[in-house]
């Protein structure tokens, strides 16, 4: 069926004050003087005036200059409505960004016309620039300022928001993680009108995937380097996955608020003691603080259970996925015998009495040792880490949530999807900035965890576990 678009007409109410409002010069040509470097003076004082916040924390104030007339920009607007809505706001936006910098201009360097022999700063012509719109650069006039001196170039404050490179790379970023590919990339971006749209550039397949590039090594550098000394970690849960033949060990922190917060990623080719131990130290040298308890819930990798009290003693009190387990040990039985083994396992872990489910536990186990002795050594190994959340005493939605490893299987889920259009790993590298920027966009999904409010009674059994009775949490005397 052939779905026909319906017109809706707007009636649109335009203020239209006195005084004219000029527009954006776009074809203006330099005049003379050096070219303004990275290593010039900072923003202008003057930008304090105009620039009320910093991106992405509300926006740009306009000058007093912008609210007298709009006269220009009604017609300005009306020129390009055939194009849409938003190509008409991008036609006048630009003018509006050009009277902004004219503003800030004159703040700084006086009326233009009237010569005052006390200003600090001098007209010095203008040069080619260029904005963020919509997931592209587009080119503009922007005028320039130095001091009087003419020791210094001064940074237009207006200039500096609109030029930020953060704002494309964040555009690209989030658009590549959501499926579309570098060539397919200019398809989605807003319309801003043929005019705007001619000169724009930075769109091509090489441009995006060299920002993208760029972007998401940030975001592994960030990740990476981010300190951790200054939050209380309860709970951190590490998990491994997988991209083609690239193995990598992530892991998720939890505060004392119940905020998740992904905390690294590593990458080797499988998980051993080496990647393991590298994930570790860098969390410890990153001022990880252990000192009062920190519950580690781990998939039951025998490195991560070797390497966690290795590195950080014996203050990280280890928690063994019940589901890896039960996967393990299911993994050893004919599938008529999972029913009665998955209700005996599930039983047991319901225990508030920890030396009771201990020795069902075990019982367990004898009962399987003749016909599947397999499944018996998997139950054993490890048998005593499935406990330690029953030791802790934790109870409720609380143990719903440190009972498995799933908080970190969720993000890798998420990672997963957002990476899931990529066909070929070139190499380690890739790998972790992908995951990387996929942990990030996870981040921004998360919510404080189930059973959050129970954290308080969680932080003081670890330090009374760990501090005040060490190897209270020990259960191999109840075997």
């Amino acid at each position: 069926m052939e779905v026909v678009p319906e017109f809706v007409e707007v009636e649109v109410a335009v203020l239209r004050p006195s005084r004219p409002c000029g527009r954006l010069g776009l074809s203006a040509k330099t005049k003379g003087g050096p070219r303004m470097t990275d290593k010039q003076n900072p923003v202008s004082d003057a930008a304090s005036r105009l620039v009320s916040v910093p991106v992405g924390e509300g926006g740009v104030r306009l000058p007093e200059e912008l609210t007298a007339s709009f006269d220009d920009l009604t017609a300005r607007f009306a020129e390009h409505m055939g194009e849409g809505l938003m190509a008409a706001s991008v036609a006048i936006g630009l003018d509006v960004l050009g009277e902004m910098m004219s503003a800030e201009v004159a703040e700084l360097a006086g009326p233009k016309g009237r010569h005052d022999p006390d200003r600090s700063h001098v007209r010095h012509g203008s040069e080619a620039g260029s904005v963020t719109l919509g997931g592209r650069r587009v080119p503009i006039r922007r005028p320039r300022v130095r001091t009087a001196d003419d020791t210094s170039e001064v940074r237009l404050g207006v200039y500096e928001v609109a030029h930020a490179e953060d704002l494309l790379a964040h555009h690209m970023v989030g658009t590549m993680l959501a499926g579309l590919s570098t060539r397919r990339y200019p398809a989605a971006l807003e319309p801003v009108g043929a005019e705007v749209e001619a000169d724009a550039r930075g769109t091509s397949k090489s441009s995006v995937s060299r920002r993208f590039v760029n972007a998401t090594a940030d975001q592994l550098t960030a990740l990476m380097a981010r300190p951790l000394g200054e939050q209380r970690w309860l709970i951190i849960f590490i998990d491994g996955f997988s991209f083609a033949d690239h193995q990598l060990v992530g892991a998720l922190g939890v505060t004392e608020d119940g905020a998740k917060v992904p905390l690294a990623v590593e990458e080797g080719t499988t998980e051993n003691k080496t990647l393991v131990t590298r994930l570790l130290a860098g969390l410890a040298d990153r001022g990880l603080d252990v000192s009062a308890g920190v519950l580690f819930v781990v998939d039951g990798s025998k490195a991560l259970t070797k390497g966690i009290p290795a590195v950080f003693g014996d203050q990280a009190v280890i928690g063994r996925c019940r589901i890896h387990k039960e996967r393990n040990v299911m993994d050893h039985l004919p599938d008529a015998e999972h029913r009665w083994v998955r209700a005996k396992l599930r039983t047991a872990w319901a225990r508030e009495d920890s030396a009771e489910a201990h020795r069902e536990l075990e019982a367990l186990a004898r009962a399987l040792q003749r016909k599947h002795p397999g499944a018996a050594s998997s139950l054993r190994e490890g048998l005593e880490e499935t406990l330690t959340v029953t030791r802790l005493g934790i109870t409720g939605p609380l143990l719903k949530t440190v009972f498995s490893t799933n908080p970190m299987e969720s993000m890798i889920e998420i990672v997963r999807e957002h990476a899931s259009n990529v066909k070929r790993w070139r190499d380690g590298e890739m790998a972790l900035r992908w995951a990387a920027a996929g942990m990030e966009a996870a981040r921004s999904q998360f919510r404080r965890i189930k059973g959050y409010r129970q954290l308080p009674q969680l932080a003081a059994a670890l330090e009374a576990a760990t501090v005040h009775k060490p190897g209270l949490l020990d259960l191999r005397h109840t075997a």
